[in-house]
């Protein structure tokens, strides 16, 4: 792949990442700035603070196809592309959603995106994922602490399968989701952090 043609995907993936649905839907149903409301981040998360299950619901799956169309965009045009290629092409839409120019590069945690990226990398991989997330979501109801644990499933495959440039890239896209959620991490450790309520 030529490196001009590599740049074109590198920003037009960015681009479709830094999408910020999380601060859109709430505004356009008339919930006004997610960033007034609750923990201030730009993510699903947050969205369901305005009691709107629907409105989470619809920017999670948006935030998680930006993770998805990569993938299907580089299968439909480009072949011969290797997985290490795509991962790393791919993972700027992760990037996009966590430092969107729009928002002065202030985005989301990137977790629904990641859900994204993994069904793209490995469907059994984003399964393991999500039933991860969820069993820990539901035994201690921190979102925060699901999305850590899950997001060491994919860098642990790919350890146990030595395919040791995939596992280290993953390590590198876990390393910048820990230190978005450095602040969850402290309230977590001081037994502050906001529990998952779904009772409104």
């Amino acid at each position: 792949m030529s490196l001009s043609l590599s740049l074109l995907f590198i920003i037009i993936f960015y681009l479709m990442g830094s999408i910020p649905f999380a601060l859109l839907i709430p505004k356009i149903f008339g919930h006004g700035d997610i960033r007034n409301i609750g923990s201030g981040n730009v993510g699903a998360t947050n969205v369901l603070r305005t009691g709107n299950k629907f409105l989470a619901f619809l920017v999670l799956s948006l935030d998680v196809l930006k993770g998805l169309f990569p993938f299907i965009i580089l299968n439909l045009y480009l072949e011969n592309i290797n997985l290490l290629q795509t991962v790393f092409l791919c993972h700027f839409s992760i990037l996009g959603h966590i430092f969107p120019i729009w928002l002065k590069f202030k985005g989301g945690k990137g977790v629904a995106t990641y859900i994204g990226f993994l069904f793209g990398v490995n469907l059994i991989l984003a399964l393991f994922f999500l039933v991860t997330w969820l069993t820990i979501a539901l035994m201690f109801k921190y979102s925060s602490l699901s999305s850590l644990i899950a997001s060491t499933i994919a860098p642990i495959y790919f350890i146990v399968k030595t395919e040791n440039y995939i596992a280290i890239f993953l390590i590198y896209i876990f390393a910048i989701i820990v230190v978005k959620h450095s602040e969850n991490i402290k309230r977590l450790l001081n037994r502050t952090e906001n529990k998952i309520k779904l009772s409104k």
